[in-house]
């Protein structure tokens, strides 16, 4: 069974926690995976590993690491990949994957020039 771990950076604004919670919630609904699990890198809970369990008390045997991450910085080039490594080694069983960060897929050109026509 597939899982999808939506990793975001954390804050201590409640505002965003909801909109994560809300796009979660959005993407368990429009997509054909039932097992959709927000997991923050730092100030928020749960943390990744947390996150990464929770799809695996669900039944997941595939998690889709998907990185709410603008640009391909430290923590989408290095921080997370080095956590889901060591999730691997504790979840042999369980196969990874991880998506590319927002900034590297074209249709954010689109989304940005229809937010500058909007604002």
């Amino acid at each position: 069974m597939k899982a999808i771990l939506l990793v975001s950076h954390g804050s201590r604004e409640p505002k965003a926690r909801a909109e994560i919670e809300l796009l979660a919630r959005s993407l368990e609904k429009r997509s054909d995976i039932s097992i959709v699990e927000p997991a923050f890198l730092e100030i928020e809970s749960p943390g990744i590993p947390e996150g990464i369990q929770r799809c695996v008390d669900k039944g997941a045997g595939e998690i889709i690491v998907l990185l709410n991450f603008l640009n391909s910085g430290k923590h989408a080039s290095a921080d997370i990949p080095k956590i889901i490594n060591r999730a691997r080694e504790h979840h042999p069983d369980v196969r990874f994957r991880i998506t590319k960060p927002l900034g590297r897929h074209d249709v954010l050109v689109d989304l940005f020039l229809k937010l500058i026509n909007e604002a």
